[in-house]
Parts: C-alpha cells; structure tokens; sequence
C-alpha cells in the first residue's frame, strides 16, 4: 500500500551507503540505530560520523567530477531539490513577491506588507490595489489555511538569477518524476491513491485552475436591483443569482480591495457573464440606473414566473420570496385559499428597493381584489371566479373569443360534462408554459387538475387572469358550444361546435392547416 512506502529511500540521492547515512543513522548516537527517533539531515549525519571518527564521503568525492547535471542553483538542505521537498510536506521556496528582494532580516515577506508595495492581503492571496492582479503564487484563497502557495518568506529570491530568461515551472515535470519512482517502488496500488494528490499539487504550482470569474464586458442584458441597506456580500450575492458575475466570492474579494465603492439603492442595467472589475465599474456609472425600474406581470403568468422576476428584477432572494409566497394566511385571502396563484393581478408593478417579497405580493393580491370587485364580482364569489377565469386565460386565443370559450366550459358544466381542458392538465403536470399534453398525461387520474378524469372546475388556479378574463366570467357570450378548437395557429381563428360531429370537421380543418404548416409541428 501506498502509506507502507519509503518516500525518503524513493527521493534521495547518492548510494545505497548514503542512503543509509540518511535514513538509518540516528542524532547523535554514531553507528547504532534507534528506530525510534526521526531520520537525520545530511549535515546532521556527516556531523555525527565526524563525533565519531568516520571518514565523510563528501571529502573522498571531492576530487571526482560531480556526475549530476547544473541546474543554476544549489540545492537546498542536502540533495534534496527545493521543490521536491515541498511536495513531500515541506515549504515551497517561491521566493518573494516578483520585483522585490527578500527581507535582510529573514522576516517573512508578508511581514513587509505596510512596508513595501502597495498590497492587500486577503484569506491567503494577494491582489493589488485595483483589483485586477492575477494571483501570484497560483493559490486559490478558498481555506483559512490556504496561502496562496506563499508558505513564509522567501529566502531563495536573495539567489541571482543565471540570466534574464523568466524561470520556468517545473512542478508538472517533479510531479510526473515522483509518479514513476512510486509505480516502480509501490505499484498500481501506491500510484492510484498517491497521483491524484500530486497531480492537484502539480496543477497548483503551474497556475493552472479553475476560474472564479467571467471576462469581458458581458453579453445580454438584465436589470439588477440593489436594495436599500444592502451590503457588499448582499449585492455580490445578487449578482451572482442574477448571471452578472460567475461567483459572488470573485466579486467580493474584489470590494475589499476597493474600499471607497458605495452603492445606491436603486435598478442598474448591467449585462450577463460580466467580469467582476466590469459589473463593479458599470454600478458605478450613473447611466446605467434604470430611473423607473417595474416588474412587469403578463395575462395569464404563472405564480412561479411572477416570483422569479422578482428576484431578478426586485433583487430579493428566492428564499425571501417563496417564503412569503408560501405565507397564503397573511394577505387576507378567503379561508380555504392554499396559494397564491390566480390573485396576483397582471400589471406593472414599479420596483421600490426598500419593499420586501410580502409588500410586493400584497400589492398585487390588492389591486386583483379591486378589479374582481370593479367587475361586480361579490366576495362570496371571488374564489371561484378567479379559478374559471385562471382557465379561460390559458385556453381563449384572441379577445373576442374569451366570452366564448367561458360560455363553453359553462355550458359543460351545466349538462355534467367534463371540462376535458388540455391546460389544467398541463398545469397539474408542473408544465405551466404550453397547454399540449400527450395521452398517457391525459389519462393520469393522480393529477388532480386532470380534468379529464375528474369533474368539475380545478382545484386551484392555473394562472393569473387578467380583466379580459374575469369579464368573460362574469359576462360569458350566449351560444350553445360545448367544443372548441383552434383551426389556424396564425391568426389565431376558433371553431367553436354545438355537437361532438361538428367538432370533429373542425378538428380535421385543424390538422390540414398543420400540413400544410409543418413548421408549426
């Protein structure tokens, strides 16, 4: 297994009697060996072989060419290359900051951070003033532990560089040196569990990660509410819910290194996969403030689209807004009402940063029970009629068929029919944007919007009606139609049938249009 290796024996370098030097002789007791005490340095085990009179292969070697190539620096602590060691466990000698010079009082080079260039440190990375300095140790800042691959000072940057040339990365090349020596000392075993923790290392060192931020000045438009009281984490979290930025961490770290940024609670016309620095600017560009910001809610939305604008155009949370969604007791609604759905009036409704989700929903459960009663609707019947209407809505194509189709899913009431609606079976289905169903849906009986396998209207609304809607209710056409059916999806034309006979031509001048239409299929 991969935890009974040697990893001394595998990365040391010399002979068989060095390695044994290393690895066997123990601090300050000569020859003998005590396997309980940790392996010594090189210096150290020369220093004991001198206590005790043994020749240092070091010296007898001194005449012989050194058989290992130059690589324009010398190792650090023994044979053992610098990079190597802080593979196994140890610090990585990185250096210090580019363009600075290690302290000369071995302070760590952190230490200097009043001192010296304009820095801010921030959870293990640094970033300069403006924000927009990559990483340079290649960490990636998320852990209280995580430095940024900056494990203390920089002793080796006091080393001259062999020339001008930048000096190149060698962890993937350490890395896949180590990978061969543990498959020859350990096997497959030894190699599945240690390589991918080398590989990340390996990734780390040359910078190459995953990134936490967009680039670019974005793509298509969104409009962004910042409310007021909100705080930087706040509007990084909006951003992020609203596809601006791609994580709100990016975003953040970003404010900390730009400490004079204020907002303005107000709307904000940005656009989606925006890189951090751009949002962040574009929030402070006073042309981008939408001065009359609304939540726009069409004829026939469903409850779960009106809650979604309003996250992304009111900046709520989702979990603020479906919280009070779920709250059906608090807007003073009939007893019995289980959702909001159907009483939430279709208007435009002006964004004001300082409302929460339940003043929103209010104002719109208020204006609909203004209209039902403008209609001549008493409150016995509101319930009622907002679900029927809910129903017209999703199934009358232009306006002067509504009074129509109500008159028809009357009429079916009245003789003991079922409504047989395609969109309340839809609805039941979770599916609240096309009214088609296929026949294993339509043949649910656990449905229970079904309306065709149970009587009667649905129990709840399936959408939010508009006035249009509600007055055909209240004033359905007269006629003795018990079908419908729409025979050209262009204009928009309904036959409208007395008998099931006449419904079936119409039904069959509809497919014809659909031929001769394929693009509608």
């Amino acid at each position: 297994m991969a935890d009974d290796l040697d990893w001394n024996a595998i990365i040391a370098t010399g002979n068989d009697a060095e390695r044994r030097d290393r690895t066997g002789t123990r601090r300050g007791e000569g020859p003998e060996t005590r396997t309980d005490d940790p392996p010594l340095s090189r210096r150290e085990a020369r220093a004991a072989r001198a206590r005790a009179g043994a020749p240092d292969p070091a010296a007898e070697d001194a005449g012989r060419p050194d058989p290992r190539p130059s690589v324009g620096a010398a190792p650090v602590d023994g044979d053992v290359d610098p990079d190597v060691h802080a593979l196994l466990g140890g610090s990585l000698n990185s250096g210090a900051v580019p363009g600075t010079a290690a302290p000369a009082d071995g302070r760590p080079t952190e230490d200097l951070e009043d001192e010296g260039a304009p820095a801010v440190r921030r959870r293990g990375t640094w970033q300069g003033v403006d924000g927009d300095e990559p990483d340079r140790a290649g960490g990636d800042g998320d852990g209280p532990d995580d430095d940024g691959g900056r494990r203390g000072g920089g002793g080796g940057a006091s080393r001259p560089p062999r020339d001008e040339r930048p000096r190149r990365r060698k962890g993937p090349l350490i890395a896949g040196i180590i990978i061969v020596a543990i498959v020859v000392a350990g096997g497959a075993v030894a190699y599945n569990f240690a390589a991918p923790k080398i590989q990340a290392i390996a990734s780390a060192i040359s910078g190459s990660k995953e990134t936490t931020d967009y680039t670019g000045d974005g793509t298509s438009k969104v409009t962004v509410t910042i409310k007021d009281g909100d705080i930087g984490e706040d509007v990084a979290a909006t951003l992020q819910r609203s596809g601006v930025v791609k994580t709100s961490k990016a975003f953040y770290q970003l404010l900390l290194s730009s400490p004079n940024v204020q907002f303005q609670p107000g709307s904000y016309a940005l656009k989606k996969q925006m890189s951090s620095k751009a949002a962040l600017s574009a929030l402070q560009d006073k042309s981008n403030r939408v001065e009359d910001p609304s939540i726009v809610v069409p004829e026939g939305t469903a409850l779960q689209d009106i809650e979604a604008g309003m996250v992304s155009k009111a900046g709520l949370s989702k979990a603020d807004v479906e919280a009070a969604a779920k709250d059906v007791s608090a807007y003073g609604l009939p007893s019995g009402v289980t959702t909001l759905e159907g009483w939430l009036f279709p208007a435009t409704y002006p964004i004001n940063p300082k409302w929460t989700a339940k003043q929103y929903f209010q104002t719109m459960v208020d204006t609909m029970k203004k209209h039902l009663t403008d209609a001549g609707v008493a409150e016995a019947d509101q319930e009622r009629v907002i679900v029927f209407a809910s129903l017209v809505q999703k199934e009358a194509g232009l306006a002067a068929d509504y009074p129509k189709v109500a008159r028809v899913f009357q009429n079916r009431l009245d003789d003991g029919m079922r409504l047989q609606s395609d969109a309340t079976v839809a609805y039941g289905t979770g599916n609240t944007h096309t009214v088609t169903t296929t026949d294993a849906e339509r043949a649910d009986t656990s449905n229970p919007y079904n309306t065709y396998q149970h009587d009667g209207l649905p129990p709840a609304p399936i959408s939010n009606p508009g006035d249009v809607a509600i007055k055909a209710v209240v004033h359905p056409a007269d006629g003795g139609w018990h079908y419908f059916v729409t025979v050209n999806l262009e204009t928009g034309e309904t036959a409208f049938s007395d008998t099931y006979d006449q419904h079936l031509v119409a039904v069959q001048q509809f497919q014809s249009w659909l031929r001769a239409h394929p693009d509608y299929q």
